[in-house]
């Protein structure tokens, strides 16, 4: 059986990056770990912060927009070997198709459509711990995770800077300035 949920929040622990998904009602939260990378394409997305030049995930919606393809939901129906498995249903013109993902890229997508996400219960049964179990005294909140992330990208163009990567320090001005101005860039 599926069961809606949402994302909690994305999160930085001990083991690495993840997003915490929490069945609608529920007090149970499944982490799935995710690169940096798509931990922060995955916030970007909840934030709704325009970019400079579209990343993989903006890039993706702008293409089904101009095709008329439809993210209708995503669901996270298995685990296999450890591995969270992930779906992405579409329509195109009333014609349905269904494709294969990673859970990060489905729920970077998922942010940016705002459709629904899906779990199965054997997921949750398998992968979910109680939430009462990892909520601090101050539980961190979308934006503070998001002054966090802006830090860490100053820390970081400051040592591309200091080890002359210039190309790495544009990538990381950009995205600094995505941040720190997200109206500037108005959708297209």
């Amino acid at each position: 059986m599926l069961i809606q949920a949402e994302i909690w929040t994305v999160a930085k622990t001990e083991q690495g990056n993840a997003v915490l998904l929490r069945p609608i009602g529920s007090t149970v939260v499944v982490p799935i770990f995710i690169g940096q990378v798509e931990a922060q394409s995955i916030l970007i997305g909840m934030g709704n912060v325009q970019m400079p030049r579209p990343n993989t995930h903006e890039l993706m919606m702008n293409i089904f927009r101009e095709m008329e393809i439809v993210l209708e939901k995503i669901e996270i129906p298995d685990i296999q070997d450890g591995v969270f498995i992930a779906s992405l249903y579409f329509n195109n013109n009333n014609t349905a198709f269904i494709q294969d993902s990673r859970p990060s890229d489905a729920l970077a997508l998922a942010v940016r459509q705002n459709c629904p996400i899906f779990l199965a219960d054997s997921v949750i049964d398998e992968a979910g711990i109680p939430l009462d179990s990892i909520i601090e005294e101050d539980p961190m909140e979308t934006s503070q995770m998001q002054e966090m992330e802006i830090l860490r990208l100053q820390k970081g163009l400051d040592k591309a800077l200091q080890e002359e990567n210039y190309e790495e320090a544009a990538r990381i001005r950009d995205l600094l300035h995505a941040f720190e101005q997200p109206d500037e860039y108005p959708d297209e």
